[in-house]
């Protein structure tokens, strides 16, 4: 049981482990976040579940490039089961979320990056299942302004099929939400501070508003419905650096949703210890069988040290009760010290 109160979030994420030659099952040329740009390496697509001082990943799948998943020869030799078909990573991380609501895992609000939030099916699930989300954006998602939206299907003239599909116009357009964060007021934008730092407490200036995605909605006979851009502009930089899109309630107050945003980062400690301390990143094997198996003990092993965690308070856990080890017995000889010897 993860430490601190209840669940808080689900985050959805991917992580990659470097890797070279051709044969190991899901290896190929791609981005890899843990170097930094594209490499040769596999990826598995992760959902954890958080509190708001702890998080553990409970599912990890890992990701089969298409060059992969039409590979017969590959697949067969990699033992990749015959129902594995290509998915992209949003469609795994829905098929993650729907294992863990029917297992009954409590649940939380969604967070992912751009890589997952630029998918409006991937959004438009987690509505279906009524789980708000905050997801990030990239700079050139389209919405309307605030207060706007498409425009109604013209009235019908009698004769001919009515038409229900919204309309756009060259004066009625939507705009990028880089676009329409440069065109706020300054003062739309507020210092947050969302947590503690290493040095100092970590702050920047954040806006939301409330938009209506534009996502072929020219497709729709009613507009997406509305929902948060939340957009953050460090005050040392020329323009906004990130945005994300959230479906938490209208009236939520902008720390919390920067809180949530930002409450993401918490798993990367848990790629940290995993890879580093519990062995994730030295699978040596080639087959997806064992690619899974080697992550599932992982997972388990970092489950059991999860919870002997949360068997300290908060305090000690930090080092503020300044426990000090028992000294030991005089005995006591370290394996492998020299034996001590007595002058004649």
């Amino acid at each position: 049981m993860l430490r601190q109160g209840p669940i808080v979030a689900w985050v959805v994420d991917d992580t990659g482990f470097p890797k070279k030659g051709k044969h190991s099952v899901g290896v190929t040329r791609q981005y890899c976040g843990q170097v930094g740009k594209q490499d040769n390496c596999r990826v598995a697509v992760s959902l954890s579940v958080t509190t708001e001082l702890s998080s553990m990943p409970i599912s990890f799948r890992l990701y089969l490039p298409e060059v992969w998943a039409n590979d017969p020869e590959r697949r067969k030799k990699a033992g990749v089961p015959e129902e594995i078909a290509f998915e992209t990573k949003p469609q795994i991380a829905l098929d993650q979320i729907k294992r863990a609501r029917e297992r009954g895992v409590p649940q939380g609000v969604v967070l992912a990056d751009a890589g997952y939030g630029n998918d409006s099916q991937f959004r438009a699930q987690l509505t279906e299942w009524e789980m708000p989300y905050v997801a990030g954006l990239m700079s050139t998602v389209k919405v309307w302004k605030p207060g706007e939206q498409p425009s109604p299907a013209p009235a019908w003239k009698g004769t001919g099929r009515p038409t229900r599909l919204l309309q756009r116009d060259p004066k009625h357009q939507p705009v990028t939400v880089k676009d329409l964060a440069l065109s706020l007021p300054p003062d739309t934008f507020e210092t947050v501070r969302w947590r503690a730092g290493v040095k100092d407490d970590l702050e920047s200036r954040f806006a939301a508003v409330r938009v209506r995605p534009a996502h072929r909605d020219y497709w729709r006979a009613e507009p997406h419905e509305e929902e948060w851009l939340l957009i953050e502009w460090p005050e040392e930089e020329s323009e906004p650096t990130k945005y994300w899109f959230s479906t938490l309630t209208p009236d939520l107050p902008l720390t919390h949703l920067v809180h949530f945003a930002k409450h993401r980062w918490i798993i990367e400690r848990d790629y940290e210890e995993l890879k580093q301390e519990l062995g994730l990143g030295h699978f040596e094997g080639r087959g997806w069988r064992g690619f899974h198996h080697h992550a599932t003990l992982c997972i388990v092993s970092y489950g059991f040290l999860v919870a002997e965690r949360s068997r300290f308070s908060p305090s000690a856990r930090a080092g503020h009760l300044r426990l000090r080890a028992a000294k030991p017995p005089q005995s006591f000889r370290p394996r492998g010290s020299p034996r001590s010897t007595r002058a004649a």
